[in-house]
């Protein structure tokens, strides 16, 4: 049941309307203010679930989003029960709700979610690339050149990385991800999530990006790129950074402390006392 006063986050189908959660179907029934995305994929979803909505629908997406949360606040200053969905997924994670959110927040208003289908979650549960820690991009930068930027400083990162992509620029996302991380990188596209021609490719991103050319790419895409091997480094490695540090004034034993911090494998005294044979 939504209670008055209180911000609902639903999350909606990806794909395939059969997803749809009971509570969500409730909320849609019970909710005194829906704010959506797309009015018209909502009244659709409903049609599909067979629920009838007896609440005012607000249409609320990332050009009115700062205008309309001040009608959210007020409605829910009155005591209405508040409901956001989105055209799919999550609200938030890379859709509209997040300034509804914070703001509700700064009122007191409590913020609830009724969990729900994830097309980052569904993707890296498919992708075949280790799940046991991920990072979500969203979506890359849509110029090569920004986009080339954006993707230069994850070459090093070690987790699972997910994101999203328009089908049009698919071939290009993975061509700079080709260029930025290896060609040899593994990686999954992950296409029409849970809907008919729902489609996973997996391979290295040189063999994603030559499928991705040759074919059209079609419907809602999500990449995961398995992350970067960690790099072992030795004392003999890390020393002068060492002695670099502690000739800025900083002490040797403190300087070797945190640089081997963040290397594993190497131990701060092993490294102090290569420093001090160095010096």
């Amino acid at each position: 049941m939504l209670e008055p006063g209180v911000l609902t986050l639903a999350a909606t189908p990806i794909g395939n309307p059969l997803d749809a959660s009971v509570r969500l179907m409730r909320a849609l029934g019970e909710a005194d203010l829906i704010a959506a995305e797309d009015t018209r994929r909502l009244h659709r979803l409903v049609r599909e679930l067979e629920v009838e909505i007896t609440g005012t629908v607000l249409s609320y997406h990332e050009h009115n989003e700062a205008e309309r949360t001040g009608t959210l606040l007020e409605a829910l200053a009155e005591g209405q029960r508040v409901l956001i969905v989105t055209d799919a997924g999550m609200p938030v994670v890379s859709d509209p709700g997040f300034r509804a959110v914070r703001s509700a927040t700064e009122a007191g208003h409590r913020v609830t979610v009724l969990p729900g289908p994830s097309a980052v979650l569904t993707a890296l549960a498919a992708s075949g690339i280790a799940p046991d820690r991920f990072t979500f991009e969203g979506f890359p930068p849509r110029r090569e050149g920004r986009r080339a930027g954006a993707l230069e400083p994850l070459a090093a990162e070690q987790r699972t990385m997910v994101f999203f992509e328009s089908p049009r620029r698919t071939a290009a996302t993975l061509a700079s991800m080709a260029e930025a991380f290896g060609q040899e990188r593994h990686a999954a596209v992950a296409r029409e999530l849970t809907k008919t021609y729902e489609e996973i490719r997996r391979g290295t991103l040189a063999e994603l990006v030559e499928w991705a050319e040759a074919e059209e790419v079609l419907g809602e895409v999500v990449i995961v790129v398995a992350g970067a091997e960690p790099v072992t480094a030795s004392a003999e490695d890390l020393v002068e950074q060492v002695l670099a540090r502690a000739a800025a004034g900083e002490r040797l034993k403190d300087a070797a402390k945190d640089v081997a911090r963040g290397h594993a494998g190497v131990g701060a005294s092993e490294l102090y006392d290569l420093a001090l044979q160095r010096r």
